[in-house]
């Protein structure tokens, strides 16, 4: 393909003319003829850069094989139109461009060659980098419906190579659904690492935008499969806080009950730091989450200072829970991921974990053996759980086995003295001058 030129020479006239001796051959089914015409033609005007001629022609070449449904004569033709010596790069574009709406006339493997061979046209043409997309979003779709192993990966392969985030001539709703797309299938042969990586193309900002909700909800559903895969427990919640805040969701009080109690179990989940504890006490005092009694009721018990006993909270709460899909047996129909028994053991190390923070808030001794009867454990197990607390500095402890005394109480560093002796100075000064300031006034009044 040559670099654009000046036109030398206008055959619009040329071509007026030979339509209708083309359209009269076409009539007679003498086709070869037709398209042989037109090529003779096509030859003056692309040679004198006569880019609105060249186009018309060689849109009626390949408009003349779709129309006679002679569709391995149309594929020749349109490879051969493109291959031309000096072809226009706006011919091309044009033929591309003005065949595509065929493809939604045409059925199996007609449409799958066609599909290929515009592939083929479209490849290292950056000017035809958004219809070479589409092409392959429908040749990766057509590869998905085999439905074997093989299929599916080469579907993703396909849709991957594609760097739409970096097309200029497709549209941000266009290239936000090519990336959830990617994203779907590479989900569905487990590449959870690149899922990841294509999240971070999606601009969450645009997805707020009332027109894309559509999308924004693929997307958060789509990052809810992959932090399950990951058990990423406080960015479920984050998911489910923005499926609810859409206002599809808002309106549907179903969709938005169910988006909360998933909230509820994630965030029980979620291992504790400062951002779960301000989202869990952010949540208890939500007045959506009145109306969910068992939910409230288990929020509650995690956000008072209170020890909880697992036996209790089985008889309770578990009935309920192991109907739900976030925490169903394998064996239950509720259960969708195979991880029901996973989150249910999960939530009681959970309980475990609020029960030593709540002991060490209020104890600075105690007895390994009473410990042991508060966490319903076993010696072993509440000592392995009390080490990881430790070790992820949850808590401060040491166990003197001896003795069997743990010790919460951790030894003051060098700067907490000192800010204590600063305080206690702080105050005592404070104490001198007000009674200082009492005399006086006592002096002046007797005076």
């Amino acid at each position: 393909m040559s670099e654009p030129k000046k036109q030398e020479r206008d055959y619009t006239k040329e071509v007026n003319e030979l339509l209708p001796e083309v359209e009269a051959l076409v009539k007679a089914r003498a086709i070869q003829e037709a398209l042989d015409r037109i090529y003779v033609l096509e030859k003056q005007t692309r040679n004198a850069a006569d880019i609105p001629s060249t186009r018309t022609l060689a849109n009626r070449a390949i408009g003349i094989c779709y129309e006679a449904k002679q569709y391995g004569l149309l594929n020749t033709t349109f490879q051969t139109l493109t291959k031309k010596h000096g072809q226009i790069k706006g011919v091309i574009q044009s033929m591309v461009e003005d065949s595509m709406p065929w493809l939604d006339h045409m059925e199996g493997e007609t449409k799958l060659e066609f599909v290929k061979m515009l592939r083929e046209v479209t490849e290292g043409r950056i000017f035809l980098e958004t219809p070479r997309a589409r092409l392959t979003l429908i040749l990766a779709r057509h590869e998905e419906t085999l439905g074997t192993k093989e299929a599916l990966e080469k579907a993703s392969e396909l849709l991957s190579d594609l760097q739409v985030e970096t097309y200029s001539s497709m549209e941000r709703r266009e290239k936000t659904d090519f990336i959830l797309e990617q994203m779907r299938l590479l989900a569905a042969i487990g590449d959870w690492s690149r899922v990841k990586v294509g999240s971070r193309k999606i601009n969450q900002a645009f997805l707020k935008e009332e027109k894309n909700e559509d999308l924004k909800l693929r997307f958060y559903d789509l990052m809810i499969r992959y932090s399950l895969e990951l058990d990423e427990y406080l960015e479920i919640c984050k998911h489910y806080y923005a499926i609810r805040d859409t206002p599809s969701i808002k309106a549907d009080e179903q969709k938005s009950r169910l988006a909360l109690e998933n909230i509820a179990y994630f965030i029980v989940l979620a291992p504790h730091d400062n951002e779960q504890s301000d989202m869990i006490n952010r949540l208890n005092i939500d007045p959506a989450l009145t109306k969910l009694q068992l939910q409230s009721q288990l929020i509650k018990s995690f956000v008072t200072p209170e020890l909880m006993r697992w036996p209790n909270l089985v008889d309770y709460y578990g009935e309920t829970l192991r109907k739900t899909a976030a925490f169903a047996p394998v064996s239950s129909p509720e259960n969708n991921d195979g991880k029901g028994d996973k989150r249910w053991k999960e939530l009681h190390k959970r309980v475990i974990e609020h029960n030593i923070r709540i002991i060490a808030k209020y104890y600075t001794r105690i007895h390994l053996k009473r410990l042991t009867q508060l966490l319903d454990l076993t010696p072993q197990e509440t000592e392995d759980v009390l080490c990881r607390l430790v070790v992820d500095k949850t808590v401060y402890a040491r166990i003197d086995r001896p003795a069997g005394i743990v010790n919460f109480k951790a030894p003051k560093t060098p700067e907490d003295v000192m800010n204590d002796f600063s305080g206690d100075m702080a105050k005592l000064l404070g104490l001198v001058e007000k009674t200082w300031m009492s005399m006086n006034a006592a002096l002046a009044a007797k005076a």
